[in-house]
């Protein structure tokens, strides 16, 4: 009985310090700042300033995430470590909107990129030393975005897809580029307190299409 409650108190506390770790990953980690423009239905509308990434494609996502940890590691020409700024983005190449992202196993390649902290733009981010990682300038765009928790599995990423389309198609909105998975949280955060979405391009409309009484 003793040994037992011991073995109780011990999972707790280790189920504490998980839960501790999360909290403390989500506080201190730099988000690419947005505007929200409007909320329906399980959807959000931001608005995204100028921002810079940097991006590499790959076979698979383990391969594209390695490329882009060691640029942000000192893996640049100024050997400069960048913090990371969170969310991460994928992309599939040429997926479809109904399409799950793909890691590469059935012959499709996959684009990751690192947002980089605000502090950088193109001209004063370190120059990868890797010839597959690229920066990239994304400018000021507007965005619909549907968030999930849990692990980002290939279904949830297709059911949660799924949802988005519709409801946009309900709206009457049209979308104006490939759609994305965004994580925002390390591989040690536990599953329920994990943040995904799903992300895509939407063209400007006047501000009314977006709320919830329409």
């Amino acid at each position: 009985m003793r040994s037992a409650r011991k073995a109780l108190l011990g999972i707790g506390g280790l189920l504490v310090l998980w839960i501790g770790w999360g909290v403390y990953v989500d506080r201190t980690t730099e988000r690419v700042p947005s505007e929200t423009l409007g909320r329906f239905d399980g959807v959000e509308i931001r608005r995204y300033p100028r921002t810079v990434l940097a991006e590499t494609t790959a076979g698979d996502a383990r391969t594209a995430f390695g490329r882009l940890f060691r640029y942000i590691s000192g893996a640049n020409a100024r050997r400069e470590e960048l913090s990371m700024t969170a969310p991460v983005a994928v992309r599939g190449t040429a997926i479809p909107m109904t399409a799950p992202v793909r890691t590469g196993s059935d012959g499709g390649d996959v684009t990751m990129a690192f947002y980089l902290p605000q502090t950088y733009t193109s001209e004063t981010a370190p120059t990868p030393t890797d010839a597959d990682v690229r920066l990239v300038v994304e400018p000021p765009r507007t965005v619909a975005v549907r968030r999930f928790s849990w692990y980002a599995t290939d279904e949830r990423v297709r059911r949660e897809r799924e949802r988005l389309r519709e409801e946009l198609t309900r709206r009457d909105l049209e979308t104006d580029g490939e759609p994305a998975l965004l994580q925002y949280n390390d591989p040690w955060t536990p599953p329920f307190m994990r943040t995904n979405e799903i992300e895509v391009p939407v063209a400007d409309v006047p501000d009314d299409r977006y709320s919830d009484h329409n």
